[in-house]
């Protein structure tokens, strides 16, 4: 199969799924007792006509898939509607939150990756105590939730030594790094471990291989042995966990980005779901399903370009 006839046929599949997904996260709303009506009312009586105007302005009152496909067609459009809570155009409300979610998730991503790999690759060739020691690391960073590392990190280095804010997302680049740094740390911890142990198995599997013993019996130098035929190799199972990762990152940053109260996405998602303001709530919930797809369908394109050995196909179909 070729390369631009596997891409296309994996950009179908995740058209179809998108389109799956946001049937589903049209329709969970709807499944949730309460209704947008009832907060708009802020638990105050009103007459039947009020109550027909409210439903009529956000379509409450229309059939579920002529509001279905109405919603849909906007999307397409761009357009995800108007909040119910903030009285604005959800697309302005992402345009203002979404570059800090993005930033803290790309820092959060950084760290993953190069720490992550890092410890992974100290522990597979060094072995022995260290590791023993990266063991016991990450298996406190895994059993580390991200809001107890929010709040640790949190009264250590904001609190009480006060090297860092202790909320807000900053103004300007430079300033909205340094406020992110410790929510990035604490988004990123769990997953530093997880990566780390994906890593070092990978690496010590390949350790024991043929090949890599073969290069050795042939003199070439350990660092080459390490890095084209170790750690190349591992790349490979390395990459499946890149859905994943980002994954979590997008779903933990709730969490994170409410402790530290940082005004993005996340905190919004949280803000919007105790309010009941569907459209915000249904474009968030699509656009993290999207980005999950995009990452999965970027792991398989390039999969096979890192690892020769991985097909085209081959793990779409075996998933």
């Amino acid at each position: 199969m070729s390369f631009l006839r596997f891409a296309a046929r994996r950009v179908a599949e995740m058209a179809a799924t998108l389109l799956a997904a946001s049937f589903v996260v049209f329709g969970a709303m709807y499944l949730a007792p309460g209704s947008p009506a009832s907060f708009l009312l802020s638990g105050r009586s009103a007459s039947p006509e009020a109550l027909a105007a409210i439903n009529a302005q956000y379509h409450l009152d229309d059939p579920f898939f002529v509001r279905y496909l109405s919603w849909l067609g906007d999307i397409v459009q761009g357009d995800f509607g108007r909040s119910i809570t903030y009285r604005t155009d959800v697309s302005r409300l992402l345009a203002d939150r979404l570059p800090t979610t993005l930033l803290l998730v790309l820092m959060a991503l950084v760290v993953v990756a190069v720490l992550g790999l890092v410890l992974g690759w100290i522990a597979a060739v060094r072995g022995g105590r260290t590791d023993s020691a990266v063991l016991v690391g990450t298996t406190l960073a895994v059993g580390t939730p991200s809001f107890v590392a929010a709040v640790l990190l949190q009264g250590l280095f904001a609190v009480n030594l006060g090297w860092f804010p202790s909320s807000g997302s900053g103004e300007g680049f430079l300033d909205r790094v340094w406020h992110l740094t410790l929510p990035a740390i604490a988004l990123a911890l769990y997953l530093i471990g997880m990566l780390a142990r994906v890593t070092r198995s990978a690496m010590t599997d390949a350790l024991d291989s043929e090949h890599v013993t073969v290069a050795r019996s042939r003199g070439v130098p350990e660092r080459q042995v390490i890095r084209r035929h170790v750690f190349r190799n591992s790349l490979g199972t390395v990459l499946t966990t890149g859905g994943l990762i980002v994954s979590t990152l997008l779903v933990c940053t709730i969490l994170v980005e409410t402790a530290f109260s940082i005004g993005g996405v996340g905190q919004l998602l949280e803000l919007s779901t105790t309010t009941k303001d569907f459209p915000t709530v249904q474009a968030i919930s699509l656009i993290i399903v999207a980005l999950f797809m995009a990452v999965n369908l970027i792991v398989d394109l390039v999969l096979p370009l890192v690892d020769p050995r991985i097909t085209l196909g081959t793990r779409s179909s075996s998933a």
